[in-house]
């Protein structure tokens, strides 16, 4: 009998039927420069928000593959952070990389911020 073709070797279906079999493996194999592309494509049709760790993953991306150089990077980067943090800042990280406590995310953390603005007002 031979041997099980390596991981390299399965087929479309073979993966698409271990997706299935196992829930949220997607969201744990995505790869991070996927998820600022979509999000570029997404701001750039109008329909979503692209944030300067999207920037930052693409550009590091692009280093890596000899695409652009470090130098290059490095300048894309200081021509887009003014305008990506001028619309937004800084997303949360990737769902599959740990926060620590006190990171101040989530919805209780921006209730309070949405309090502590009402009463600055007043």
């Amino acid at each position: 009998m031979p041997p099980p073709p390596p991981p390299a070797e399965l087929g479309g279906s073979q993966i698409s039927s271990l997706l299935e079999a196992l829930p949220g493996i997607a969201s744990v194999l995505r790869s991070p420069v996927a998820d600022a592309l979509v999000r570029a494509i997404r701001a750039a049709a109008g329909v979503g928000e692209f944030t300067l760790d999207d920037a930052e993953e693409l550009v590091r991306y692009a280093v890596r593959r000899g695409l652009i150089g470090p130098d290059e990077g490095d300048r894309v980067l200081a021509d887009v952070e003014g305008p990506l943090k001028a619309k937004g800042g800084r997303r949360p990280p990737h769902p599959t990389k740990q926060r620590g406590a006190g990171a101040g995310g989530g919805a209780a953390a921006a209730a309070k911020r949405k309090a502590a603005k009402k009463k600055s007002r007043r």
